[in-house]
């Protein structure tokens, strides 16, 4: 990896910055690719920490300290006075991340980090000034966590590279356990390419070694990882990828092929597209090293090479990415086209969280669980609901329905609906059909 030696200049007057405040740094980060950034520390002011109060989820779950944000907003002039005071005398502290358990499919489940309101106050604003000079520096082929740009966008753009360019093969990579894994010193020298400020690097090194309660009340200190749920997580991944992965491929793999080669990277999942196989083969070898030099592992089981040819779709051969199976068909009018439609196991995956939903949500009024019912169905269409994907909508909706029917006559010993009567109750309270929705200008999120 290429690190800037010299160190450039990059004082910018509190006025001016304050004037100029991220757009100025916008300016200067895209008008020098080498500037260093100084005195990025006295943009964390009152003001700035009110406005990334304006960001947060009010909803999100309270951390060790328990202070939700309804807690927190009953002083909060108060609470954000403390916080920048903290900040100037640096007697700021991170404090415990308190990590929970998700559900990730087949028994597995994914440790979140939830820190502290204070704490996500403070990375918000960090993680701002750092989005602001990393967007000028980010390649095109890296998507997630990035201003208005979301999951769809990179599902769109695979489609169009692979449906109109020459490619015959696809590598498709899992990184094990990648939030947990990140080397806090590379990720530091890396934040140093730009950020020329020991107190900014301070605060995100105190963020990156802060203890972490874990679910049985033990602290344990990470050596390693990021935790995954941080407000800062997210932009600092997308650091590290971009030197990792982005860069070598940009720099030292396109010019070593053969042939076109193309990468599509949303955070962590990724998946590289090769005209010819010798130039995926080199690829693949080399892949493994390169993650490794940066503490990263490659989850095996899950990393493969995949013949993916319009000419060769009788081998039926496919990938998935971002909850889509990618496949080569034949459209209604005999034209060769890629095919997108929901992986198997997010299917699986959905349908087994919605019944997990019925069950826990059952004995509530009938209006309630069919408006958190719809808002369920409008997040699963608008993330789904891409072109072409309407039978697996389908599939989902009427698996769902009958889920909904069997926990909704267990309410009581006595049975509660025949199928006709729901079916008109459905109906009744305009319970949404599948729809193709396809949208690019959000992020997109669905949860059940």
């Amino acid at each position: 990896m290429y690190f800037v030696k010299e160190t450039l200049a990059g004082h910018v007057g509190l006025d001016k910055l304050m004037q100029t405040s991220l757009r100025g740094i916008r300016q200067k980060a895209k008008q020098n690719r080498k500037h260093r950034f100084q005195n990025l520390y006295q943009l964390l002011n009152e003001n700035t920490l009110t406005e990334s109060w304006k960001k947060l989820n009010k909803k999100a779950s309270a951390g060790v300290d328990k202070i939700t944000a309804k807690e927190f907003e009953l002083n909060l002039k108060e609470n954000i006075k403390e916080i920048t005071s903290s900040l100037k005398d640096r007697r700021y502290r991170a404090k415990l991340v308190r990590r929970v358990n998700i559900p990730k499919g087949k028994g597995k489940t994914r440790p979140l980090g939830i820190p502290t309101i204070s704490d996500k106050l403070v990375q918000r604003a960090v993680a701002q000034i750092l989005e602001t000079i990393y967007e000028e520096d980010f390649l095109d082929c890296s998507y997630g966590y990035r201003p208005n740009i979301g999951a769809h966008h990179s599902i769109k753009d695979l489609t169009k590279e692979l449906q109109f360019n020459k490619y015959s093969y696809v590598v498709e990579a899992d990184i094990k356990g990648f939030f947990n894994n990140i080397d806090h010193e590379w990720l530091i020298r890396m934040i140093e390419e730009r950020v020329h400020d020991s107190a900014i690097l301070g605060l995100i090194r105190k963020w990156l070694k802060a203890g972490v309660l874990d679910v049985n009340q033990q602290v344990i200190h990470p050596a390693t990882g990021t935790p995954q749920g941080g407000i800062i997580s997210p932009i600092l991944a997308n650091i590290y990828l971009h030197f990792v992965l982005d860069l070598w491929f940009e720099k030292i793999v396109k010019p070593r092929c053969e042939g076109e080669a193309y990468l599509c990277r949303y955070c962590d999942d990724f998946v590289v597209a090769f005209r010819y196989k010798k130039d995926a083969e080199k690829f693949y070898a080399a892949l493994g090293n390169r993650l490794g030099k940066f503490g990263l592992e490659l989850s095996k089981e899950k990393t493969n090479i995949i013949s993916f040819s319009r000419f060769r779709k009788e081998e039926n051969t496919h990938f998935d990415f971002l909850g889509f199976e990618f496949r080569w068909d034949v459209s209604l009018k005999g034209k060769d086209i890629i095919k997108r439609s929901t992986s198997r196991n997010k299917l699986r995956t959905s349908l087994l969280n919605f019944k997990v939903w019925c069950r826990e949500s059952r004995d509530k009024r009938m209006r309630k669980i069919t408006e958190m019912l719809n808002k369920k169905l409008r997040g699963y269409y608008n993330y789904y609901g891409l072109i072409g994907n309407y039978k697996s909508l389908w599939k989902f909706y009427t698996v769902a329905m009958d889920i909904l029917y069997k926990w909704l006559n267990r309410r009581s010993q006595r049975k509660s609906f025949n199928r006709s009567e729901f079916t008109r109750l459905m109906k009744l309270y305009g319970i949404l059909k599948p729809k193709i929705l396809e949208s690019g200008n959000q992020q997109l999120e669905f949860q059940f």
